[in-house]
């Protein structure tokens, strides 16, 4: 059974940067697509990023293009999230999920396309 757990939130200052990891085991990756989501303090939960199977494809929300880059390791069973140029609106619980497809090069940025959870990391950006 796949199992994902997320590392790497904190707290840090606008402007400033983190990575997340989420590492699987139970099963391999490569037969998934991945993806990032996150939820803030009463606000419903949002879909970051995504990344397909083979890692040509990905997907961005609007809030978060050009300031977060998605990557995965398939050889670690591993997916990041680079997060720069922080706003304190990206302040949420950040969940990777793992979603099982035939799709080679797309990804759904949306949670109904998404089987497997992680328990999530808490990102904080505040000065």
């Amino acid at each position: 059974q796949l199992q994902l757990v997320e590392s790497g939130g904190g707290l840090v200052q606008p402007g400033g940067s983190l990575r997340l990891s989420c590492a699987a085991s139970g099963s391999t990756l490569d037969y998934y697509h991945i993806g990032w989501f996150r939820q803030a303090p009463g606000k419903e939960r949002e879909g970051v990023s995504c990344i397909s199977r083979s890692g040509g494809g990905t997907n961005y929300a609007d809030s978060v293009k050009g300031r977060f880059t998605i990557s995965r390791d398939n050889a670690k069973n591993t997916v990041y999230l680079q997060m720069n140029s922080l706003k304190p609106e990206d302040t949420a619980v950040y969940y990777c999920a793992a979603g099982l497809t035939v799709l080679r090069s797309v990804c759904y940025n949306h949670a109904a396309h998404f089987g497997s959870w992680g328990q999530g990391t808490q990102v904080t950006v505040s000065s």
